[in-house]
């Protein structure tokens, strides 16, 4: 009599047998069904981590990190443990760097490991127990220092290549205390909500004007360009300007010197013989 297991259909995504419509993950490669959500939004739960960065930076979980040859198909070969509590299980095929404080990220230490890492252009994956908060945290950090991006646009670049990032309340706060320390108090609050892009492939302005904002660039002792303010220049000497009573006097004199004539200009005065 065939096993039940014998007589299901295999997995026709992985070719495995497990009951993947019930949500079972694969014995073998880990592969799982897409997961619902509660906005009815579906999230691929694979066993293969994310990548964030090209051929160089994946995220991942505890069992993505202990499938070995699934881990060299994608030629990682450094991993990066967030917790202490899980194991490194395949220490001679794979270089560890385990973080040892559990309650407070080490951003620094890992940063300057996945910095060598970048340096020596070796694929390294990032873990902890879910793949949902602490790695994740730990990439945004080194998303902040190595690339310059503020924490909401590093985190909407993760989010975006891994779904199921779910921050929680402290790690979150951890990452706003390390944005700070990296920035300083340029970050302005009004900016600290996630973007939403158009691209995969995000652009950044860092609060600078883009080309395409209207800018006046002001000019100084530029003697080419006149101000709206300047007062316009008359070639007129002082003298002709005659105020008040001057200007009555001078018709007065030029009415006594023409006594003879008529007042109407266009006449000639005539003879009385």
């Amino acid at each position: 009599m065939m096993r039940k297991r014998e007589r299901e259909n295999p997995c026709g995504v992985c070719g495995h047998y497990h009951k993947y419509e019930e949500g079972e993950p694969c014995g073998i490669c880990g592969h799982r069904m897409a997961v619902v959500t509660d906005k009815g939004s579906s999230i691929q739960v694979s066993a293969f981590p994310s990548e964030i960065l090209p051929e160089f930076l994946y995220l991942g979980s505890y069992d993505n990190a202990s499938r070995a040859e699934l881990l060299k198909t994608q030629g990682i070969s450094r991993i990066l443990n967030t917790v202490p509590a899980c194991q490194n299980l395949y220490k001679n095929s794979f270089t560890y760097h385990c973080l040892q404080d559990d309650e407070r990220l080490q951003f620094d230490n890992a940063i300057q490991f996945l910095e060598q890492c970048e340096k020596d252009r070796a694929r390294v994956l990032v873990h902890c127990m879910s793949g949902k908060s602490k790695s994740p945290a730990i990439v945004i950090a080194y998303l902040m220092k190595s690339r310059g991006w503020k924490l909401a646009q590093s985190y909407q670049w993760v989010k975006e290549r891994r779904p199921s990032v779910e921050l929680n309340q402290g790690v979150h706060q951890q990452l706003q205390e390390y944005e700070q320390k990296i920035f300083g108090s340029l970050e302005n609050p009004l900016t600290s909500a996630v973007p939403v892009f158009s691209s995969p492939v995000p652009t950044f302005s860092f609060n600078y004007p883009k080309p395409s904002d209207s800018v006046q660039v002001p000019a100084f002792n530029n003697s080419g360009t006149t101000s709206i303010f300047a007062r316009p220049v008359f070639n007129i000497p002082p003298q002709e300007f005659t105020f008040g009573a001057a200007h009555n006097q001078q018709n007065a004199s030029g009415s006594h010197l023409n006594s003879n004539q008529n007042p109407n200009s266009g006449d000639i005065a005539m003879d009385g013989s």
